[in-house]
């Protein structure tokens, strides 16, 4: 039980983290950044708002892959592994890849 309890732990705080990211992006007046220690220069983007808001989205939208890998925990333990760890890796990746999208997007050109 112990560490199903762990488990939820981790995969809840990671949904919670992630979540609260999208929130903050989604509040925040000057554009979001991605990777740590950049940062968007607001005259490089079209629309910071709207761009804001689509971050926001794809933030809230990865967390719900931890929200799943805790949800599997009730069940199965592996599940919950192939979970979080596709959420760790193929979510990341597409993660990124999204990101790319979005300020491609809004990027002036």
């Amino acid at each position: 039980m112990a560490g199903k309890i762990i488990g939820w732990v981790v995969a809840f705080g990671c949904a919670i983290l992630f979540y609260g990211i999208g929130v903050y992006a989604q509040k925040l007046e000057k554009p979001m950044w991605f990777w740590s220690g950049t940062e968007v220069d607001a005259t490089k983007i079209t629309d910071v708002a709207q761009y804001n808001a689509e971050n926001a989205t794809m933030w809230k939208w990865y967390s719900l892959w931890y929200v799943a890998a805790g949800v599997a925990q009730i069940w199965s333990s592996i599940a919950y592994a192939i979970i979080l760890v596709l959420s760790c890796t193929v979510g990341l990746a597409i993660l990124i890849r999204k990101y790319q999208r979005i300020l491609k997007k809004y990027s002036i050109q």
